[in-house]
């Protein structure tokens, strides 16, 4: 009988260390994001790249709106080059982040997406600020 789970062998034990590990550079979550602002919040630029609209709806305080089509180079001159970027959408179901992600990968600058977006934030029971 064919397995769902066994049917694929899974990676060496090294390869899996490697691919892993590496994610590591590619990404953060909500929790980590969180403990970052309130450790030391000059540490990276938090992007929320969804619409004006639903920023203004609910976002992660201290986040700043900027929607992925228009993450451009004059918009980027107000922080340093070497500055990280952490960039968030709606949820896992959106992908946002990672077209922000490519946008900033695209002008030189250091990027992690957070993975879960405004989902995996309320989902760790973490609040959202509504813009007035």
């Amino acid at each position: 009988m064919h397995h769902p789970v066994t049917a694929i062998s899974a990676a060496e034990p090294q390869e899996a260390l490697a691919h892993f590990t590496q994610t590591f550079e590619f990404e953060t979550d909500c929790w980590d994001t969180h403990e970052g602002l309130r450790i030391d919040p000059s540490q990276f630029v938090l992007l929320d790249v969804r619409s004006k609209a639903l920023f203004d709806k609910g976002h992660i305080p201290g986040a700043i709106s900027l929607p992925h089509s228009k993450i451009i180079e004059s918009k980027l001159r107000q922080w340093p080059k070497d500055i990280l970027f952490v960039t968030y959408c709606a949820g896992p179901h959106c992908n946002g982040a990672a077209r922000g992600a490519v946008r900033l990968a695209t002008l030189g600058r250091k990027v992690k997406l957070m993975a879960g977006g405004i989902t995996g934030w309320i989902d760790e029971g973490f609040e959202l600020e509504i813009s007035k």
